[in-house]
């Protein structure tokens, strides 16, 4: 049977330290869709009387009430007559001075009701006694920091603590699949990413693409509706974001490919951008080297939207009518290549893995991707570099190239990223130089760099 609940050892822990304290306790918990806060609120609760009350976008009144008539049923009493949530609150009172009550979808209460933060504040300062542990739990990012992290909230100083809950690692990835290879795992991630609700619906017993016909492509199924469904539930005009999105996912990165593309001029292209990045679908990149600049690239961020997107959206019609075989024949001969991007996400966890065990030369401080140009006689070239680490105080600086492929010629990779850091302003002379290569398997290894194949990565990650 496949592991549902895994790697969230920190965040129970948290909540269990903070459950322990006395008094009335606050705490926010926040993270993407689909990241598995629900989840961890339920596990948390287990064997504790604990309220649960899923919030949705009716308003302050409608909720109230029905958050009153859960909790009646909890308490098995008749339900109270209430307007706002100070009501129901002050009923609790009355009744429980030791109880765990979880707000979930805190963010749509903010949303439709600006006074809501001023009312929690009442209820918390005023209301609540004894051994209550309140959290308020969002999807909205932006939403629950406004609403409760930031100085000008009636909720800020009242909190106990927050936890901002992060989609999983590669490495924890892995333990979702254990019948599958490490290189078929890596596939996997390549598709479904590391949103726990997402990793799920694969069944290792089965091939990868056969996953894909069935638990994406095939009509009713959760990860076929989960697209549209996200994007309805959070935007108001889902569709000029499905551009967005697909003008992305099909390779555009810069701000004029990406208007040009999805037919959404430049100017107004920014708050799609924005608000697809506090979704955390879209993200904005700099070269690792500069901490400013108009230098900016955009990449999507959630490992299924880009899947999706780059194969998927496009066609539709053909989902739509039954049509599977024709979109796993767009998806079969493009998957290597795809998968190799990434491979590249992959290696830079790999690099934060051996960077927290010393497992490199120094100790890096930044790490990201880089690119930029240089002119020779004919003309403007563009260079790009996957991955760059680097140490600004020792002026160590690590150059990495990530290779999905097999029998790498360690030699030539080697020159041609020797070459391509000639091209990196940053420090020049004084700076001292190292060099990774990743990749599936290699013809031949060098001294002058340190390589890593599957067998040395699963290594790494399974420690």
């Amino acid at each position: 049977m496949k592991i549902r609940f895994i790697n969230r050892e920190k965040e129970l822990e948290f909540l269990e330290d903070i459950y322990h304290q006395k008094g009335t306790k606050v705490i926010i918990l926040y993270g993407r869709k689909r990241v598995g806060k629900t989840e961890i609120i339920k596990a948390f609760s287990k064997n504790k009387d604990s309220l649960y009350f899923l919030a949705d976008k009716r308003g302050t009144e409608l909720n109230a009430q029905r958050f009153a008539r859960e909790t009646a049923h909890h308490f098995q009493d008749i339900p109270p007559d209430v307007h706002n949530f100070d009501d129901v609150f002050t009923y609790i009172a009355k009744r429980r001075k030791d109880l765990v009550i979880a707000i979930d979808e805190f963010s749509y209460l903010v949303e439709r009701d600006e006074s809501i933060p001023s009312v929690f504040q009442l209820v918390v300062d005023e209301i609540l006694k004894g051994n209550i542990l309140l959290i308020l739990c969002g999807s909205s990012i932006s939403m629950m920091e406004k609403g409760t992290l930031s100085y000008k909230s009636p909720l800020y100083g009242r909190r106990t603590g927050q936890w901002l809950v992060e989609p999983l690692k590669f490495k924890d990835v892995l333990k979702f699949f254990s019948k599958y290879s490490f290189s078929q795992v890596i596939e996997a991630f390549s598709v479904v990413g590391n949103i726990p609700a997402y990793i799920i619906k694969f069944d290792d017993s089965i091939p990868i693409f056969q996953n894909i016909q069935e638990k994406i492509l095939k009509k009713g199924t959760f990860l076929y509706e989960e697209v549209e469904f996200l994007l309805r539930g959070e935007l108001r005009d889902p569709s000029r974001y499905s551009s967005v999105l697909e003008a992305v996912g099909s390779g555009a990165t810069r701000l004029t490919e990406i208007a040009h593309k999805s037919h959404i001029p430049a100017k107004d292209l920014s708050k799609y951008l924005k608000t697809l990045q506090s979704l955390h679908l879209i993200e904005k990149i700099r070269p690792v080297t500069e901490k400013k600049g108009k230098k900016t690239l955009y990449k999507i961020s959630d490992q299924f939207f880009h899947f999706w997107f780059r194969f998927i959206h496009q066609s539709m019609s053909y989902l739509e009518s039954g049509n599977t075989d024709y979109i796993l024949k767009i998806i079969k001969p493009n998957f290597n290549t795809f998968v190799g991007l990434s491979f590249e996400r992959i290696c830079r966890e790999a690099l934060h893995e051996l960077n927290n065990q010393e497992g490199l030369p120094f100790s890096f401080s930044r790490i990201g991707p880089w690119w930029g140009h240089y002119r020779d006689k004919n003309g403007r070239k563009e260079v790009e570099i996957d991955c760059i680490a680097l140490n600004e105080k020792t002026k160590d600086i690590l150059f990495v190239e990530c290779k999905w492929k097999e029998n790498i010629n360690t030699k030539k990779i080697l020159n041609d990223l020797q070459e391509k850091s000639r091209h990196v302003n940053w420090f020049d002379t004084s700076r001292k130089e190292h060099f990774v290569i990743f990749g599936k398997s290699f013809s031949n290894r060098s001294a002058e760099c340190s390589c890593f194949d599957l067998r040395d990565l699963e290594e790494l990650f399974r420690k």
